[in-house]
């Protein structure tokens, strides 16, 4: 049976995939953020992943936005099956506009890492609408965040380098994610029509549909 590793994105956690189900014949291991060191990078942070979950050749993983980059970092050094991205970048060139921005002016430094765990107003406006359950949910995993985490992640996703593109990498993106538009997207797998950053939660019917077809 092989294994699948799914791994969250930026200030969430294990129940961002409460509405993703796979086909019959695959274990899945759910992937909790580790605390990094401070010099980590998402290269150094990956490795980290592999040696806490064991992650072997023929495994597949699943990330989504910043799991996604790390799912990346983790194909680089382990002959993976599949890497799945949702909701993310495969390389810095699709990186959003606002990446050079922050790089260029990195106001986020001043900003307390605790803070980073109580700004919930900001994930309508950039994640997208949803539901009040998962408003709640969303909410909730921001909050159980580490702040040590958040501040790390933010900066060593702004500075991630990869070129690499693997021919057993497959990229489902929505149409309207305002986090990493789709337009930046290189020959995506699929386009989730009406998909926001957060779209593993409104439109997990049709993740799954790709997922069943990508597995």
């Amino acid at each position: 049976m092989s294994k699948v590793y799914l791994i969250s994105g930026l200030g969430a956690d294990a129940r961002l995939f409460k509405n993703i189900i796979l086909p019959v014949g695959y274990e899945v291991v759910l992937v909790d953020w580790l605390i990094p060191n401070s010099i980590d990078t998402l290269t150094t942070y990956a490795q980290s992943i592999i040696n806490k979950y064991n992650i072997q050749e023929k495994s597949i993983v699943i990330g989504v936005s910043l799991g996604g980059m790390i799912s990346v970092e983790i194909a680089k050094k382990v002959k993976l099956e599949k890497v799945i991205l949702v909701s993310s970048i495969k390389t810095d060139s699709e990186a959003p506009w606002y990446f050079k921005f922050f790089r260029s002016l990195p106001v986020y430094k001043a900003i307390p890492g605790k803070l980073m765990t109580h700004v919930g107003f900001l994930i309508k406006p950039m994640f997208g609408k949803m539901n009040p359950d998962d408003l709640r949910l969303f909410k909730s995993m921001l909050s159980n965040s580490s702040p040590i985490f958040l501040k790390w992640a933010l900066r060593a996703a702004l500075y991630w380098k990869n070129s690499v593109v693997f021919p057993n990498l497959y990229h489902i993106i929505g149409d309207n994610d305002l986090v990493f538009p789709y337009k930046n997207i290189k020959n995506p797998t699929a386009i989730i029509k009406g998909g926001t950053h957060i779209m593993v939660f409104d439109k997990a019917g049709e993740i799954n549909k790709s997922l069943a077809s990508i597995l």
